[in-house]
């Protein structure tokens, strides 16, 4: 997730290997937990179809990138359907106050210096896979801590 948040901030880019990756990664995941259950499982791939089919509308329609839709969908895959919409919750806020913060014309544009020159045409490009990424780490994290 670090490396999506990193190169999508970089070059408004998400690598697909990325992607893969945590793709790949996910059925490890559970096998090495035990207590998710082959249902638990088949329902984290379901609210991923959904999240994608809806991301794939919002790609579409030009509201989303597709690298943003295959995040959200991996993110979706590790946070299953008990935190799906805590997922989508946070980030919408944060990708919210990334916006807010790429408006502004504080300091906090020039640490977004490359994003806000790339966007200085009509539309400004978000890196919405920095939000993405942190919302995936701030849900799925701490209930593996314990």
């Amino acid at each position: 997730m670090l490396i999506a948040a990193v190169e999508d901030l970089r070059r408004l880019v998400i690598p697909n290997a990325v992607v893969l990756a945590l793709c790949v990664l996910w059925p490890l995941q559970l096998a090495a937990a035990p207590t998710i259950s082959l249902t638990g499982s088949a329902n984290a791939a379901l609210c991923a179809a959904a999240v994608f089919a809806a991301g794939a509308l919002l790609f579409s329609r030009g509201l989303m990138g597709g690298g943003d839709v295959k995040l959200l969908t991996a993110a979706t895959l590790w946070a299953g359907p008990g935190l799906t919409p805590a997922l989508l919750i946070v980030t919408a806020v944060l990708g919210g106050l990334l916006t807010l913060a790429l408006l502004s014309p504080l300091a906090l544009r020039a640490v977004f210096a490359p994003v806000a020159a790339a966007g200085a045409a009509k539309r400004m490009p978000v890196p919405y896979g920095v939000a993405i990424a942190s919302a995936a780490l701030i849900v799925t994290i701490p209930p593996n801590l314990t």
